[in-house]
């Protein structure tokens, strides 16, 4: 086999646990293997290391992509132009049914490549290239050849792209639940003293025994990031079927907990270190990476030029025109709350002023969202004290009540829950779910930094007196440009 394999070259896709082992595995079985992954990994042993996706894919008889879920499609776009005609494209993640059909739809335009969605099912660590995977789409019946020499267990599903993501999914709705269940469990056995007890409950009704419990326990920390996005998608896909997704939505929650330094300790989900890790992010790439959900409605804008804050919500409901609620929410504000109050939109009265501010920032207070009116402007910018409302009126508030403090508020047309992440700057305002808050800071950097690479080319092509670069550069300008 190794010599048939010989002159077969496959280009691997993220060079991260999983996509190392199976670089390693074609390696060891005769291919020539060129991986390819912009963070800073080893380079497998008998893997050529590629300098980008192109040079990676470039003459490729199979290329496995092995990135996360979010950065997929975007590595697939990169890829495309560079792939030979009919190389099979066997995209690896664990997305959703959608996410694999807009890749099958990148790469196989014009008859490029032949797409195949491939699942894992088991544990690479454990198994290597040698586990038993599903694959779908017109690429199938090439992996399960491909996978099958090098001792892998394939079912080919055939039908179309997505067929093996859905089943993938379905299956991580008991594996990534089980490794939740297992954390949730184990961590209330130690804060109760009965650690060991409970251990050895859970050993006594897993087949593996201490083992399977331990890769569970220990993965769920280790990969709690990726697998909530993973059962997040599992989630949309039982409310697709009609099923009521509330504890897979739980279990995706619990992995994002699980992931924090701070473990399942009742902590905000909404770091310092994560506020600041937002700081001068602009809030557009914000909204393009969240598909411009959480974007607050426009009539909603700084009330000075240069306001920019990054806060935990602090949320309060009150009635049009009464800011009591206000008052009662700056009796447990803490720094780095961002006041977010949900004033029914009324713009007849002010809902805080200058005195409001200043008791605001000596608690260390961020900055206020009022859907409704404000006064003192030119107090506040003085002060320093950043706020975004829908009006500046002169008018005071009622201070009747009644009101609300840490509720889920509207505010703009965006959902705001308590100790959701809130950024707002010139542009505007933009919310994003506390749980969400991880993911949503890689996917916008790398929307910052694309957007920025994307303007020095087009300056460059200024600089050198021709328009090619900048008409390249409103070109190939993706969904999240303005262009």
């Amino acid at each position: 086999m190794r010599n048939a394999r010989a002159s077969m070259r496959v280009g691997i896709l993220g060079l991260g646990e999983a996509g190392a082992l199976y670089a390693v595995g074609f390696a060891e079985n005769g291919w020539s293997v060129a991986g390819y992954d912009p963070g800073d990994v080893p380079t497998p042993v008998g893997v050529r290391r590629a300098g980008s996706v192109a040079e990676a894919v470039g003459g490729a008889d199979l290329v496995l992509g092995l990135t996360g879920a979010k950065a997929a499609a975007a590595v697939a776009v990169e890829a495309a132009p560079h792939l030979r005609d009919g190389v099979v494209f066997a995209d690896m993640n664990a997305g959703a049914p959608d996410l694999k059909r807009t890749i099958d739809g990148v790469v196989s335009e014009g008859g490029r490549a032949i797409f195949a969605d491939v699942s894992v099912i088991g544990s690479v660590p454990k198994y290597r290239h040698r586990t038993a995977l599903v694959a779908s789409g017109r690429g199938a019946s090439a992996v399960a050849e491909h996978f099958r020499a090098l001792g892998a267990p394939v079912e080919d599903l055939g039908g179309e792209p997505g067929v093996a993501s859905a089943r993938k999914l379905l299956r991580s709705l008991f594996m990534k639940g089980l490794g939740a269940v297992i954390v949730q469990t184990v961590e209330a056995g130690r804060a109760a003293g009965d650690e060991q007890w409970v251990r050895q409950q859970v050993i006594r009704e897993l087949a593996d025994g201490e083992a399977a419990l331990e890769r569970l326990y220990a993965g769920t920390f280790k990969h709690g990031v990726r697998r909530a996005g993973e059962v997040a998608a599992a989630a949309d896909l039982m409310a697709d079927l009609g099923l009521d997704a509330a504890l897979a939505r739980g279990i995706s929650r619990l992995h994002t907990l699980a992931a924090r330094q701070d473990g399942l300790r009742a902590t905000p989900l909404v770091t310092e270190a994560l506020l600041a890790a937002y700081e001068g992010l602009p809030t557009a790439n914000i909204g393009d990476a969240r598909d411009r959900l959480g974007l607050v409605d426009s009539g909603i804008s700084p009330l000075w030029t240069g306001a920019r804050a990054v806060g935990r919500a602090l949320t309060v409901l009150t009635r049009a025109g009464d800011n009591q609620a206000i008052h009662d929410a700056l009796r447990i504000a803490g720094p780095g709350d961002l006041i977010v109050v949900d004033g029914q939109g009324d713009t007849s009265r002010a809902l805080i002023g200058e005195l409001i501010a200043e008791r605001a920032k000596a608690r260390g207070v961020v900055g206020m969202v009022l859907d409704g009116a404000a006064r003192d402007v030119e107090v506040l910018e003085e002060i320093g004290f950043p706020v975004w409302a829908r009006a500046v009126t002169p008018a005071g508030p009622y201070k009747d009540g009644p009101g609300r403090v840490n509720v889920a508020v509207a505010v703009g047309g965006a959902v705001c829950g308590p100790g959701d992440l809130v950024v707002a700057d010139g542009d505007g305002v933009a919310v994003v779910p506390a749980e969400e808050a991880e993911s949503t800071l890689v996917a916008a950097r790398e929307i910052e930094a694309d957007e920025a690479r994307r303007r020095s080319s087009i300056r460059a092509g200024r600089a050198g007196g021709g328009p090619a670069g900048e008409s390249a550069g409103a070109a190939g300008a993706p969904a999240g440009e303005a262009a």
